[in-house]
């Protein structure tokens, strides 16, 4: 079990390489340019709802971003809901 943590855009090469590895049982926080895959309606957020991974949303950067997710695949979670999934997760893989 992982958690990764994924900072590039959906058109990215990581965001790619990301999902390939995402297993059931990991967990993907999207955060700076990857908020946009928790965009509802579009490829990247399908792709991701079928990695079987949990899912999160970093809430300062989505704001930032002016991204709201308009889908229940996504949970969102400030920077404490993120320090508590760092702990629950010993192993972290960061996606640039």
């Amino acid at each position: 079990m992982l958690l990764h943590t994924l900072n590039a855009p959906p058109s990215s090469s990581a965001f790619a390489d990301c999902l390939h590895v995402l297993a059931p049982g990991d967990a993907l926080v999207l955060m700076g340019d990857g908020v946009y895959a928790a965009l509802g309606g579009t490829q990247a957020a399908a792709r991701l709802q079928s990695s079987g991974a949990e899912l999160y949303l970093l809430q300062p950067d989505a704001a930032a971003a002016g991204v709201l997710p308009d889908t229940d695949f996504v949970r969102v979670v400030d920077i404490e809901g993120f320090v508590a999934l760092t702990e629950r997760f010993e192993r972290q893989l960061a996606w640039y």
